[in-house]
Parts: C-alpha cells; sequence; structure tokens
C-alpha cells in the first residue's frame, strides 16, 4: 500500500482476483491476486516517496527490483547520477514519481526527447511531459542548468568564407 497510509488503520478485501486495500471510504490500493506461497506483489509506485527520501535505498528496493522500465530510463539515471551523484539519484526518482500523475508512453517520451537534448534533469523532463501531453512545442531555457556543458558558437565572418574558396581553387 502507498507509503502515505502507513501506521493508520486500513482494511483488506481478498477476491479470486484482486485484493483490495482502503482506508476509510477510498480504495488506496488494488493488486492482482497472489497464490505463490511467500510471494510478493509490489507496486513500484507505493514506496517511491520513502525511496525519495532515503535514496541509498534505491539500488536495494525490492519493490523496484522488478520494475520492467524502458532502457532510457536506465540512462537517464546513469546520465544525472554522473552530473549530481546523489543529488542526481533524488531528481532521477522525482522522475519516476511523475508516473503518480502522468501515462508511461507520455513520461517515456519525454525522457527519449530529453536525452536526445542532452536536458537531463527533473525540470526538463517535466517540461517536456507537459508538452507531451499537452502536444505544444517544447521551450527549454538550459541557462538554470549550470552542470551541463556549454557549446560556444562564434560568429563566422565573410572572410572565412573566402578563405575556404581560396584554399579549393588551389
Amino acid at each position: 500500500m502507498p507509503v502515505a497510509y502507513g501506521h493508520r488503520d486500513v482494511w483488506i478485501r481478498g477476491y479470486v482476483d484482486q485484493v483490495v486495500i482502503g482506508c476509510g471510504g477510498e480504495v488506496i490500493a488494488r493488486h492482482p491476486r497472489c497464490y505463490g506461497r511467500e510471494d510478493m506483489v509490489f507496486d513500484p509506485m507505493h514506496y517511491l516517496p520513502l525511496i525519495e527520501r532515503k535514496i541509498n535505498a534505491l539500488d536495494q528496493a525490492a519493490p523496484l527490483a522488478e520494475w520492467d522500465l524502458p532502457p532510457e530510463f536506465a540512462t537517464l539515471r546513469r546520465l544525472m547520477e554522473a552530473r549530481m551523484i546523489k543529488a542526481g539519484r533524488r531528481e532521477y526518482v522525482q522522475v519516476l514519481r511523475l508516473l503518480e500523475t502522468f501515462d508511461i508512453v507520455d513520461l517515456h517520451a519525454a525522457v527519449k526527447k530529453a536525452l536526445q537534448l542532452g536536458a537531463v534533469g527533473f525540470d526538463a523532463v517535466k517540461h517536456l511531459v507537459l508538452c507531451q501531453v499537452e502536444r505544444r512545442p517544447p521551450k527549454l531555457d538550459l541557462d538554470v542548468y549550470p552542470y551541463l556543458p556549454r557549446a560556444d558558437v562564434a560568429t563566422t565572418s565573410a572572410a572565412s568564407y573566402m578563405s575556404l574558396l581560396s584554399e579549393d581553387a588551389a
């Protein structure tokens, strides 16, 4: 069940095909029924708020071990951790928490676009997923990401082109 409901009274209803967990009059979790001995069924989304607070548990968290995410998510995590170490792990979990609001298809498209643009950060991915959902072009201002590599493009003078033409003639 979601960690927000820890240490609270909940009710559980077991059906043939599913287990429903609720608190008060609200259903807070619904899982497929498992008949295997000592089997556990996890919903990784329920554990992300806790992992965000205890970020060192990210690699050892059993609920995330079997989570089958597209390979771009692993690339995003690797790049975030390479640039920001522990803060990068926390931002990666924040990206995963976007699944609480957005569909995996939209978030996956946003992560791919962020990797393509080289805008690796939670804010960029959130902006891109909003643009994906709203069907509008992204407007990223990379000045707020001081840790991203910068590209300096100088203004080319017309004389530079003339020197190229003279080299071709030789």
